[in-house]
């Protein structure tokens, strides 16, 4: 049996869902500033689910996400906001660990977009400063080519934590980034930064097993937390998009997303959790599973 390291889920369609307004481009970046506390209470919803990790509200607070509304001298403000409401939460649960999220420049999903290292890694490593002094680990989440996983982890140095890479994967073949580069070319990467752990995230759960295959072979600590979309729709992939252009999976149910992930876990996956609508009941029922199954949380 394994010690598990169990991810929280998704935050921005949960406080989409939560806070009922229409969503906009900033996606969860507005809610905190339009429903304080609102982040601090998802968080502790999934610590009481049964989750070791709360990953920070920071994914999306880039530059050029802010500059687009106006709100870029909020920047600091915002990350500081989001790392306040994750203590709140881990202070109110007694323990777990503080993941401080880093997600894609400009835009997710479109390795078309990627910048080059030398541009990309000092904007992380300005993030990852603000955030090191708060969190455990640095996650670097969907990262959907190896130059782009490569700026975001050598910014990522800055911040004085262990890393942790997820790649998003095509949702046809997971053994492919959303580049199409093999998964397995991430060696170069793990040959080359001290990357604590390998993981797959936001694609459909049916592409993770392959995708884990690749991620098995390079000699780091893996795991994965899939999303609930169908898939992610052309509109999507347009400049400045919503969630709205995200269609919702109704069949997966708590109890067969706790099917995939336990899968992944039988490959020996020790890192697994939830991305976009994964909710805390998913989470609940994969904690009971890994229980009943003699498995431990860490």
């Amino acid at each position: 049996m394994a010690q598990i390291t169990l991810l929280d889920g998704g935050m921005g369609q949960e406080l989409v869902a939560r806070s009922g307004d229409e969503p906009t481009p900033l996606w969860a970046t507005r809610v905190m500033i339009d429903h304080p506390g609102m982040v601090r209470d998802i968080h502790g919803d999934y610590f009481a689910a049964g989750a070791s990790v709360a990953t920070t509200n920071t994914y999306a607070i880039h530059h050029d996400r802010l500059e687009r509304f106006g709100l870029d001298p909020l920047f600091h403000a915002l990350h500081l906001r989001a790392l306040a409401e994750a203590h709140e939460a881990r202070a109110a649960h007694g323990k777990g660990l503080l993941a401080g999220s880093m997600g894609p420049l400009v835009a997710s999903y479109r390795p078309e977009v990627t910048q080059d290292v030398a541009i990309a890694a000092p904007k992380y490593a300005e993030i990852a400063k603000i955030l090191g002094a708060h969190v455990d680990v640095i996650l670097c989440e969907t990262m959907a080519s190896v130059e782009m996983a490569e700026g975001a982890v050598k910014g990522a140095q800055a911040a004085g934590v262990p890393v942790w890479l997820s790649v998003s994967v095509d949702d046809h073949d997971g053994s492919r980034l959303r580049s199409g580069e093999p998964v397995t070319d991430l060696a170069r990467l793990v040959r080359d930064y001290p990357i604590a752990a390998l993981l797959a995230n936001c694609s459909v759960p049916e592409a993770m097993e392959q995708a884990l295959a690749g991620l098995k072979t390079l000699g780091k600590p893996f795991g994965a937390y899939a999303n609930g979309f169908t898939h992610i729709s052309g509109n999507f992939l347009k400049d400045a998009p919503t969630v709205k252009e995200l269609t919702h999976r109704h069949d997966l149910t708590p109890e067969k997303y706790a099917d995939f992930a336990m899968a992944w876990v039988a490959m020996g996956a020790t890192v697994v959790g939830g991305c976009c609508d994964v909710g805390p009941a998913h989470i609940r029922h994969l904690a009971a599973r890994l229980k009943a199954e003699g498995h431990t949380i860490a």
